[in-house]
């Protein structure tokens, strides 16, 4: 097999990981690239030194000479793109969330049939970084026993990067479906993906983007508006399992706290881990307990090491040597979880499944 040719799709501040992690894989080229703002993508392709860039994904999706897509654009274009991608014949990845809304998940699982030839990867990227690697060895080998409780947080004190991501009819969400989808999958992906049987939550919007706010700088993004919002500041979620399971979690954009703060904990039988802010395992042994800071490289998450693991393992899967460890489904099943959380702030109940 030859360089895999791939066609980066939306060329936004998230599409810097990709753009870096394909070039430093040997096996592949940036063939194309696309971008609605003509002037965005021009400036991309000479930065990259990319021969052809689009400003229609379909000119891009008609080239016969890619491969494979990265899909970096607003969420309620993902499920567009994914699927006339896949129908194209080309391999997907698709950038977190898997689209905006549990209706979108639903026809892309009608229209993405099983194709044993493809590889749809979801581009939860969390899964990929060095330290939850190292700790999901450790829970597989029956280390920290079954895995029965999950905390999660991941809270901005001041965060709202407006713009589209302030715009629900564009990216679906607030900090739910920002950025409390990484530490909802990572946890669940941590405990064997059991199947959800109940969601409780609760939806904020008290806040705003705080646009007032002097002295302390913040992302903004590129289309960042001071009046415009229409998300969450803050969701709490307790999410319980059939297996008995749970997860606790909240995340925000914007809250009146002393600062950022970040936490993942798995516990289980045998042990529990913490895996966010650094990895820590916490065990017993001869009645005495046991506090284990493995010796690792990579003790916390970051992105360049997170984006490039991921992109690796996107072009093993292509050439055949893995399967993917983020596949459609589970991008499915995290919008039931996210979709179930919206409901139950709305209706002011538990929501249950079958």
């Amino acid at each position: 097999m030859g360089k895999i040719r791939i066609g980066i799709i939306g060329t936004g501040s998230i599409s810097e990981m990709h753009f870096e992690a394909y070039k430093n894989h040997k096996d592949v080229e940036i063939a194309a690239i696309c971008d609605l703002n003509e002037d965005r993508v021009i400036e991309q392709a000479r930065k990259h030194h990319v021969d052809k860039y689009f400003t229609a994904y379909k000119d891009l999706l008609e080239s016969d000479d890619i491969d494979a897509v990265s899909i970096c654009t607003w969420n309620n274009s993902h499920a567009e793109i994914a699927i006339t991608a896949f129908k194209a014949g080309k391999h997907v990845l698709v950038e977190k969330p898997l689209c905006r809304t549990l209706e979108e998940a639903k026809n892309m699982e009608k229209e993405i049939k099983n194709n044993h030839n493809q590889v749809f990867q979801v581009g939860f990227v969390r899964r990929h970084g060095t330290a939850v690697k190292v700790l999901k060895k450790f829970i597989d080998t029956g280390s920290l026993g079954e895995i029965y409780y999950a905390k999660a947080s991941y809270l901005r004190a001041l965060g709202n990067p407006g713009g589209w991501f302030a715009d629900k009819e564009r990216s679906g969400g607030g900090p739910l479906i920002d950025l409390g989808v990484h530490v909802i999958d990572l946890s669940w992906y941590l405990m064997g993906k059991p199947k959800v049987k109940s969601v409780s939550g609760n939806i904020y919007q008290r806040l705003g983007n705080r646009s007032n706010i002097k002295n302390k700088s913040f992302y903004k993004a590129a289309d960042f508006h001071a009046d415009q919002n229409s998300v969450e500041d803050l969701v709490s979620a307790m999410i319980r399992f059939d297996n008995g399971a749970s997860i606790m979690v909240d995340a925000s954009f914007t809250l009146h706290a002393k600062s950022d703060s970040g936490e993942l904990k798995v516990f289980g039988d045998k042990g529990g881990a913490e895996i966010d802010p650094s990895l820590h395992l916490t065990t017993e042994e001869n009645d005495t307990i046991l506090n284990i800071t493995p010796n690792i490289d990579q003790m916390s998450f970051t992105m360049q090491d997170g984006f490039q693991n991921e992109i690796n393992h996107f072009i093993s899967c292509i050439k055949g040597e893995e399967e993917t460890i983020a596949p459609f489904t589970d991008g499915v099943e995290i919008m039931k979880i996210l979709d179930a959380i919206y409901r139950s702030s709305q209706i002011g109940k538990e929501v249950y499944f079958d």
